[in-house]
């Protein structure tokens, strides 16, 4: 049986870099921000390729979850997920026939690499209220903090693949540099670092300078990020 998994993270985080580690199994095939299209379509919001995105997903939500739960070849399913891409009320059926796991990072570092890319930048932008409330939706999965995460992938990376009953491979822990096929259209405006990648980057911390509005932002996110990280895995 094929065996899926939904990392669930906000923008800015290590989820592109993390979707390379499992797309290098070659047992393994990944679906890249299955419901970035239908977010967009149902918000209205302006990004960047906003009608590429469109035009490259479906905007159904119902149709994306089919193609999510799919028969494959595949032996693992992975499917990177931005919690902001949740919205109240959206079904969740689908949910139960996948795993799933968390994947958060300290606001303040999400808010300076977000508004590099954007000019603007809300608290529901960054996932880590959604992230808190799909928390309780989805039965309180595993939480992983990418700080945490990229001082020990290996460590990670064998601790997921034995809750999931599948073994681990040295592959998961470095790739080719480029890009994917599976890259989402927006690929180009988000994923420089990660096409130039090789492997997981290690953890070093960072000092950010925020604006007062962007630093309200990530505060305003904290208590969401700080009752997550208390259950942060510890392999």
């Amino acid at each position: 049986m094929t065996v899926r998994l939904a990392m669930w993270s906000g923008p800015r985080n290590i989820s592109t870099a993390m979707m390379r580690a499992w797309e290098n199994r070659p047992d393994s095939e990944v679906f890249d921000e299955p419901f970035y299209a239908a977010y967009l379509h149902r918000t209205g919001i302006d990004h960047p390729a906003r009608e590429e995105v469109i035009a490259s997903q479906p905007t159904d939500p119902a149709e994306v979850a089919r193609a999510l739960l799919a028969p494959t070849d595949a032996a693992v399913s992975y499917s990177k997920q931005m919690t902001h891409h949740y919205l109240d009320g959206d079904d969740l059926t689908w949910a139960r026939e996948v795993r799933h796991v968390l994947l958060v990072r300290d606001p303040a570092e999400v808010v300076a690499s977000y508004v590099r890319s954007r000019e603007a930048c809300r608290p529901e932008d960054i996932g880590l209220l959604q992230q808190l409330t799909l928390s309780d939706l989805l039965g309180s999965p595993p939480v992983i903090d990418a700080a945490d995460f990229l001082r020990d992938p290996e460590a990670y990376l064998r601790w997921l693949c034995d809750w999931l009953g599948i073994d681990f491979t040295d592959r998961m822990l470095s790739w080719p540099a480029g890009p994917r096929d599976s890259d989402g259209v927006w690929a180009p405006h988000w994923y420089d670092a990660v096409v130039a990648s090789t492997g997981f980057t290690a953890y070093r911390p960072r000092e950010v300078q925020l604006s007062d509005h962007d630093a309200a932002v990530a505060e305003a996110c904290r208590p969401a990020y700080e009752a997550l990280r208390e259950r942060a895995l510890r392999p």
